[in-house]
């Protein structure tokens, strides 16, 4: 029997109402069926969007049983029955949340036909649904950047070759990313967002914790987590899909880890999947609960398939959805492994390297217990970039940084590429990253290289025409092994690369004839000893010189 089951019958003789405080007990009621619903396969509309409906199109999936609502017949026989809150439903898994004053009138629905099971899952001693607060809507002035474009954010960038499909012109634009997370104080306030609020791009927004649509009050986690993907001051800091379409949904609750937390998460997918979410982005993640009752997930639960959050990521993805979980922060701790969802078997779960591409100490172990590879992949974390409400960008380690980072660019990657489905953008993903084919524990197949996803994917590239003056472009800076020089020419022309050390010793040439147009060669250089470079390039009467640094 599940032990939040056990609990329930405990926990029903055990507790009394606190009347004075006015108390809340969760249980998660799960329904025999769906008789009664009102909506209509034949009428997807009636429950689902246009945007979704499209999504499903265009990958052939079909609309089903498990996108039916639940029963209202059953619900309101519930609520009359217990007099209590519904907190959230579950239309994938056909169950409600409810939320009791008094615990004891659980008793009046135990025993009835159309009850399938009941689960005492939270506890909260002042109750959990709060008054909506106000929007912190602050105002901050803005400033003048530097002339380089992505600021704080270009090694991050660069490092998974994600500034090349901005440079093409994939920006996100026209893909909806959701996002998970504890709370979005400030976003509707600050300079590096009000490209996104200002334009139309916030699609949805609603808090999963108190029931209402403010999502702008309470913690900065989603804030922090938002900034990798939407933010946007040029020359200052610029985040991976600075032109994606966004809802933000609030699913964790502050302070406490409950085990109703894991179904805001399923509430949340849900309604991503209705109105048409491409990527879902997920920075939270549970190994061990402080209530109702204290305890912990065993290794053999993170198997990819138990967890009500984890079968809530992989539903989603079988709806259509690119699934993106965070890997945890508990590598090298008592627990040292992934977390839940990220464990689940259709999600790109993402750790976190430094610039280095080694994994950072507390990045999340894999596999999950049932020997899937886990993390997927891992992108700059330790630490990343980021920007709140203020314009000056700072840094802050974690995979729940990593993780919107790779979520942007894979909203840029599905973009360019039209219609493949998050399998086929995941499989794209994982091999382009430098470890495919030899995986470790924490690094999974590695960093990805979304230059080199592209092709994978066979993309033919439209690029935009460069400036003249500015006829060559080179990154990543600092490099490791690889750099990449982008060359537009207006005529032919012999193009040559001189690399020397601080020194002046010539350490790499390179010479070939470029076409007109634009194009970009990739120099190999995996031997090359770290520290400062001058890379020298010549075509015609230009040159230029670069300094670089190996690393």
């Amino acid at each position: 029997m599940c032990r939040w089951v056990v609990w329930c019958v405990l926990c029903l003789f055990l507790v009394t109402t606190n009347v004075n405080g006015q108390p809340q007990y969760g249980f998660r009621i799960s329904f025999t069926d769906k008789g009664g619903t009102t909506q209509s396969l034949s009428n997807p509309l009636g429950f689902l969007s246009q945007r979704a409906i499209d999504r499903r199109t265009a990958q052939s999936i079909a609309i089903d049983s498990t996108d039916l609502p639940v029963s209202p017949a059953y619900m309101d026989s519930v609520l009359t029955l217990t007099s209590g809150k519904v907190h959230m439903t579950s239309k994938w898994f056909n169950y409600t949340i409810l939320l009791l004053n008094d615990s004891s009138k659980i008793q009046n629905i135990q025993g009835k036909l159309f009850i399938k099971s009941i689960e005492y899952i939270a506890y909260y001693s002042t109750g959990l649904h709060k008054g909506t607060g106000n929007n912190n809507t602050q105002t901050y002035a803005k400033t003048t950047g530097s002339s380089a474009y992505y600021g704080a954010t270009y090694n991050q960038s660069a490092l998974v070759n994600g500034d090349y499909l901005h440079d093409i012109g994939w920006k996100g634009q026209g893909k909806l990313i959701a996002v998970l997370d504890e709370g979005f104080a400030g976003v509707n306030g600050a300079p590096a967002f009000d490209s996104l609020m200002n334009s139309g791009r916030l699609k949805d927004q609603y808090n999963f914790v108190q029931a209402n649509t403010n999502v702008f009050t309470s913690g900065q986690h989603g804030t922090t987590a938002l900034s990798t993907m939407a933010g946007n001051l040029p020359g200052i800091y610029v985040g991976s899909a600075p032109e994606s379409d966004y809802a933000l949904y609030n699913t964790e609750v502050g302070g406490t880890e409950q085990v109703l937390e894991m179904d805001n998460i399923v509430a949340a997918s849900e309604r991503a999947d209705s109105v048409g979410a491409d990527v879902i982005t997920i920075s939270v993640g549970y190994d061990k609960f402080t209530l109702p009752v204290p305890f912990s997930l065993t290794y053999a639960e993170i198997d990819g398939k138990t967890t009500i959050a984890t079968k809530g990521v992989n539903m989603a993805t079988t709806k259509g959805i690119l699934m993106v979980v965070s890997a945890g922060n508990e590598g090298g701790g008592s627990w040292n492994y992934i977390l839940t969802p990220g464990d689940a078997d259709s999600a790109l779960t993402v750790g976190s390297v430094g610039l280095d591409k080694v994994p950072a100490s507390n990045s999340g172990y894999g596999p999950n217990s049932a020997g899937t590879i886990k993390p997927n992949v891992c992108m700059p974390g330790a630490p990343a970039a980021v920007i709140r409400t203020t314009t000056t960008p700072t840094f802050t380690s974690g995979t729940s940084y990593a993780t919107p980072q790779l979520a942007g660019w894979a909203a840029c990657l599905m973009q360019a590429s039209g219609n493949f489905t998050p399998y086929e953008i995941r499989t794209a993903i994982e091999k382009s990253a430098h470890r495919y084919g030899n995986p470790g524990p924490q690094l999974g197949h590695g960093v990805p290289n979304f230059h080199y996803a592209l092709e994978l994917l066979n993309v033919k590239e439209v690029a935009k025409m460069p400036d003249a003056n500015n006829w060559v472009t080179v990154g990543p800076n600092p490099f490791n092994s690889q750099l990449r020089v982008r060359v537009y020419k207006e005529r032919n022309a012999d193009l040559g690369l001189q690399l020397t050390d601080m020194s002046g010793r010539v350490v790499y040439t390179y010479n070939t004839n470029v076409s007109v147009g634009t194009q970009t060669i990739t120099l190999e250089m995996p031997h090359l000893p770290n520290g400062m470079y001058f890379l020298k390039i010549t075509s015609d009467e230009e040159e230029k010189v670069l300094k670089m640094v190996r690393y």
